[in-house]
């Protein structure tokens, strides 16, 4: 997928795929789903199945502990138009949102 010829991604979208980057970059690509709702499960396989992010079910031996409820039950893995697509959206947060001295 070519993201600068792309449409716009929604306000969804870019939450969600700030939510993989962190998981990516913090978690080693294991995702505690149960932080996802069923659009963000929907958007996940519409991006696995383009190739934008990969998604899908960890294997239960994969699992580390299944005592509690936050565990990862999921793995993702970015592709590079997902890497740029997540940069570009955390520089364009910090400037909306960055505070600036009076």
């Amino acid at each position: 997928m070519n993201t600068s010829i792309a449409k716009p991604m929604t306000k969804e979208e870019l939450s969600l795929l700030l939510f993989l980057e962190t998981q990516a970059v913090d978690n080693r690509g294991k995702v505690r789903a149960l932080h996802m709702n069923a659009d963000d499960h929907a958007i996940a396989q519409r991006w696995n199945t383009e190739g934008f992010v990969l998604f899908g079910r960890l294997k239960s031996k994969d699992i580390a502990d299944q005592r509690t409820n936050n565990i990862a039950t999921h793995w993702c893995h970015l592709s590079d138009d997902a890497w740029k697509a997540a940069a570009s959206e955390r520089r364009a947060r910090a400037e909306r949102n960055e505070w600036r001295k009076p």
